[in-house]
């Protein structure tokens, strides 16, 4: 069984966050969110900054300390620079988190264990990582307790069939500090639990009898107990090498037609999907660069957009966007050099059996591209789609987006947003709300009071005020509410509105508000 290789950048997130903000690694910081400090390198801890300390007590002890936010996404991607150093000399790592990863060993290949971390470790400390540290063992919990007791840019080898006996001299919290506790989630409370029965160190927990550990501390601690024995050897969730899916084509010479570019990037459009089709995948979101000659005769990028499709990209697409972005661009001056070179990227691709034809056929792709190609003439904005979000009136739930886009910033659609009418919703929201009017059966308009109680039931309505008084009355079969709305009503004036739907005898429904003795007719139910 091949061996496992932990590399361990210690204090990951406080040398990211330094590192994004210019600022030099060996200087003292500390992550910090909810107003603690949950990250702090080894400048800061040698005058005193700990874990779980508050921002001021922590200041308080290093006055020079560099305060930094919380960002798990920073640290994530400041990461993959790692990752793919790593995965260029031993593809198939297994991220554990930021600032730790382990992999299969490549000693073999090397030399030995020790020759392999020392590739390793040259390639990250390349990168202008100063910290980093290599332990190898027979799995991935000792792996990772070997790195953690290596020297700054050192490695740590625990010898073949050697884990139980480096192990039984760690002391239990080494449980709770590892995240590669095989899934046991409470990991902290069990190293408690470990403590205050008297076992100290992991070697006391090994010289109990297996079936009395999971008998007495639960599945938890028995798969520890496994560990120190070698029989919890578990593989690694390794992530496979991600292809490179992106191509370009290079002009010798230059072009400055743009149909004698689009016809020289044909056959690379064609790569590019059969590329994405060799992987079962297609492409919704693609970025296309345009290179031009630049000053000095270097080529620069003059001429980038992002391109979505409401399904996936055909070769033939791909040469209609190019094209029109290339006209678009030509005519607003952004081109005026020959261009060098044009770029495929894809930004976001899937699997091809999600975007697969109906059983009867999909949309018209004719009518796809003819939109498309209005868009990439007049713009973006030039067609715009209706979407549902979060809000409490029709015309809150409506936003246009433009067409082929994926919508972004709306309100949300799971929230409760009181005030807001129960389903069905009506079909038709009307662009703007007209007034309408409601009688009871005496003939009297029907008023809310101020403490939204009505003044009778609704027995004909009107829905458009419009033509000679008492002409488009229809009479009211059913109707449902009130649905009150303070809106605002902690601001002075704020207005107390109440909603009805209405159910006429020629079987239609209508949806209409009532502010006092006003009435508005707001959408309809088709």
């Amino acid at each position: 069984m091949s061996r496992v290789l932990v590399v361990w950048l210690p204090d990951w997130p406080v040398a990211s966050g330094l590192r994004a903000c210019g600022l030099a690694t060996h200087l003292a910081a500390a992550v910090f969110h909810a107003n603690r400090v949950i990250a702090c390198n080894e400048t800061a801890r040698a005058s005193g900054v700990r874990r779980g300390m508050r921002r001021r007590d922590a200041q308080s002890r290093c006055p020079e300390l560099h305060v930094l936010e919380s960002a798990p996404d920073r640290d994530a991607r400041s990461f993959e620079e790692v990752l793919g150093v790593l995965e260029a000399l031993r593809p198939g790592v297994a991220p554990l988190r930021p600032g730790l990863v382990a992999l299969r060993s490549p000693g073999r290949f090397y030399g030995g264990d020790e020759e392999a971390a020392a590739v390793l470790l040259e390639a990250v400390v390349g990168l202008g990582v100063r910290d980093v540290r290599v332990g190898v063992a027979d799995e991935l919990f000792t792996a990772e307790q070997a790195a953690r007791l290596a020297d700054v840019q050192g490695s740590r080898i625990v010898p073949a069939g050697g884990s139980g006996a480096f192990l039984r001299l760690l002391p239990v919290e080494a449980i709770a500090a590892s995240a590669a506790s095989g899934g046991v989630e409470d990991a902290g409370e069990a190293a408690s639990l470990l403590q205050r029965l008297g076992l100290m160190t992991l070697g006391d927990l090994a010289g109990i009898p297996a079936a009395g550990v999971l008998a007495r501390f639960g599945p938890s601690v028995a798969w520890i107990h496994r560990v120190l024995h070698g029989t919890a050897v578990e593989g690694l969730a390794t992530r496979e090498v991600p292809p490179d899916l992106c191509v370009e084509v290079g002009f010798e010479p230059p072009l400055v037609d743009a149909e004698a570019i689009c016809f020289s990037t044909r056959r690379t459009a064609e790569e590019f999907t059969g590329r994405l089709a060799r992987h079962q995948m297609v492409c919704t979101d693609v970025l296309i660069e345009v290179e031009a000659e630049g000053a000095g005769g270097v080529s620069e990028t003059v001429a980038a957009r992002r391109w979505l499709h409401p399904r996936w990209f055909t070769a033939a697409d791909l040469i209609d966007r190019l094209h029109w972005q290339l006209v678009g661009s030509l005519r607003a001056g952004s081109i005026g050099t020959p261009v060098t070179r044009v770029r495929l990227v894809p930004v976001e691709v899937a699997a091809d059996a999600v975007h697969a034809d109906g059983l009867w056929g999909g949309a018209d792709a004719r009518v796809e591209r003819g939109v498309a190609r209005v868009q990439g003439l007049l713009g973006p904005e030039a067609v715009l789609a209706p979407v549902l979000q979060g809000g409490r009136t029709p015309t809150e739930r409506q936003a246009m987006v433009p067409w082929g886009t994926r919508s972004t910033g709306l309100r949300p659609r799971e929230l409760p947003w009181p005030g807001s009418i129960p389903p069905p919703f009506p079909s038709r929201v009307l662009p703007e709300a007209v007034p309408a009017g409601v009688r009871d059966s005496g003939g009297r308009p029907v008023v809310m009071g101020s403490r939204g109680a009505m003044s009778a039931d609704p027995s004909r309505f009107r829905p458009v005020l419009e033509g000679p008084e008492g002409e488009g009355w229809l009479p009211v079969t059913a109707w449902a509410g009130p649905w009150p709305v303070d809106d605002a009503w902690w601001e002075p004036g704020a207005r107390k509105v109440a909603r009805f739907q209405l159910v006429a005898a020629d079987g239609r429904a209508w949806l209409v508000t009532c502010d006092g003795d006003q009435w508005v007719t707001e959408a309809a139910y088709d």
